[in-house]
């Protein structure tokens, strides 16, 4: 879509993201604000913490291409300092453009970065309505940002921020609850505790361990454990 100014851009997309009801439509709500102001990709994450590994655990909604989320992550990335003190520790949006000499990106993310042409980027902290922390990022090949632009793309990522809000909390009523021997399962996971060692603590086989993680994933529509903990911890089903 051609936008002619900067109030017809800002109408027209709070119009659609107010429209959005479904996780379907926020994603592409999301990916629409950053196609607007000339970015390929968009991203919504958990803020990282200083026990942050890996970046793909913490994507909730992104059109990321999986290679760069895969060599990312085999790089370890999430892993230097600048990932929590430099990004997503700080209450302010945060621009970079790889172009220039003080970009505080290391060589080697600078390089990846440039071969999917995120030559230039902003991150944004944000919070959930549970007081989650969070982290929207935008990243591609265009003109640096101006103050104006990163003003404006703020503006709307706090009302994607509470599209994202109304879709979570309608989306946490339509699980079905866990039990309580999948409550205990998933929250002796989060303590970092093996199946095996879980077995032992609840006189359970690990086979059964697993069963219950197994139908926990299915029942908070999961891919892995690990976003399975984070789901939980975030819809406050284990403390």
């Amino acid at each position: 879509m051609s936008y002619v100014t900067t109030s017809e851009r800002q109408s027209l997309l709070t119009t659609e993201i107010a429209a959005v009801k479904s996780r379907q439509a926020f994603a592409h709500a999301l990916v629409r604000v950053a196609e607007a102001f000339g970015f390929q990709y968009a991203v919504l994450m958990d803020a990282p913490s200083p026990e942050s590994f890996l970046l793909k655990p913490l994507l909730i909604e992104t059109n990321l291409p999986q290679a760069y989320i895969n060599q990312f992550d085999r790089a370890r990335f999430m892993q230097l300092p600048l990932m929590v003190g430099g990004v997503s520790d700080s209450v302010l949006p945060r621009v970079w453009n790889l172009a220039e000499q003080n970009c505080i990106f290391p060589t080697e993310l600078k390089n990846l970065k440039n071969s999917f042409d995120m030559t230039v980027g902003m991150a944004l902290p944000a919070r959930a309505i549970d007081g989650h922390h969070l982290l929207f990022m935008f990243m591609g090949s265009r003109a640096p940002l101006g103050q104006i632009e990163v003003n404006e793309l703020t503006m709307l990522a706090m009302h994607v921020l509470d599209a994202y809000n109304l879709v979570k909390a309608s989306k946490a009523g339509d699980y079905p609850p866990l039990s309580a021997r999948e409550r205990e399962v998933v929250r002796w996971t989060s303590q970092g505790k093996t199946s095996i060692e879980i077995g032992q603590i609840l006189s359970l086989s690990d086979h059964t361990v697993n069963a219950y993680m197994t139908s926990a994933i299915k029942k908070l529509d999961c891919v892995n454990r690990t976003q399975l903990v984070a789901k939980a911890i975030r819809y406050k089903l284990i403390t």
